[in-house]
């Protein structure tokens, strides 16, 4: 919830899992200025680990680091954008540097706008598949090659959309989270040798400031579109993270992970208006019995 993820619910919000879970673990949680990301890093804060975060509002950052001061709960936060492959090994670097490098990472950092497919400009496409797929990939290349390089394991936990059907309003998006969760399963082929795990965790619809970038008829239907008939809540989706990086999912790897309410099964998702077209009775927009 938008407003479940002020500091004061964050510390109220109740927990699931053991204390001291993640004890001398570090993690790295891409994008924890806000929404899930901030969720989640509560969360595994809460369970003793140590944070490592990016993001490209220091101003988000800076309001991170007071809280968690406030709360005695290390964190390193820096400034930088996952799509700068440079930014992204300085980033680990500082981790390295900070805390002896990171166990496992929460690839969280992402984003889209709603748009028509056939409005899509070049930059408009580049910009969002960079942010959903590239530099995600960036982040995942550097921890690896640290785990490989200090002779560790390692743990990736890859944050995307539940797309297994067709996603009108995001077809860049959705494109560039299919891209992800098929890399998820051939590192995790590829990675086994260093005892890599790479997960994926698709989401449907959480109530967070994220819609907020769709058109506001679309956003009056959300709570419909699964059969729950509700939006999924970031404390939710932050307890799903801290199982898929905790040693319970120890023997699970190149999997997909989906928590969206039942949409994957049942609903009507448009992220843009719906066209007229969809409310016709027969597939040429006539009636059947004209």
């Amino acid at each position: 919830m938008t407003s479940g993820l002020s500091d004061h619910a964050l510390d109220s919000a109740p927990i699931h899992l053991a204390e001291g879970l993640f004890s001398g673990r570090t993690i790295l949680v891409t994008g924890a200025g806000s929404g899930i990301g901030k969720a989640a890093a509560w969360l595994l804060a809460k369970l003793n680990a140590q944070i490592v975060t990016c993001g490209r509002s220091a101003e988000k950052l800076t309001a991170l680091e007071t809280a968690f001061s406030e709360r005695d709960w290390p964190l390193l936060a820096v400034q930088a954008d996952i799509r700068d492959q440079g930014a992204v090994e300085q980033l680990m670097d500082k981790a390295n540097k900070r805390f002896g490098g990171i166990d496992c990472l929460v690839n969280n950092a992402g984003g889209q706008f709603a748009q028509r497919a056939l409005d899509f400009t070049a930059n408009g496409w580049r910009a969002v598949i960079d942010n959903n797929l590239t530099g995600p990939w960036f982040v995942m290349q550097s921890a690896a090659r640290n785990w490989i390089r200090q002779s560790k394991p390692g743990v990736i936990v890859n944050i995307t959309a539940s797309n297994s059907r067709g996603m009108p309003g995001i077809a860049h998006s959705s494109s560039a989270r299919a891209g992800i969760e098929n890399l998820t399963r051939t590192l995790a082929i590829e990675w086994a040798e260093y005892r890599i795990r790479t997960n994926c965790l698709a989401l449907g619809l959480i109530e967070t400031a994220g819609l907020d970038v769709y058109p506001e008829a679309a956003r009056n239907l959300f709570p419909d579109a699964n059969p729950m008939r509700t939006l999924g809540s970031p404390w939710h989706v932050a307890h799903m993270i801290a199982l898929m990086a905790s040693d319970m999912s120890a023997f699970m790897t190149g999997q997909t992970v989906t928590l969206d309410g039942g949409a994957s099964c049942w609903g009507d998702l448009w992220t843009i208006d719906r066209p007229d077209y969809f409310e016709s009775t027969s597939a040429n927009g006539s009636d059947p019995d004209d």
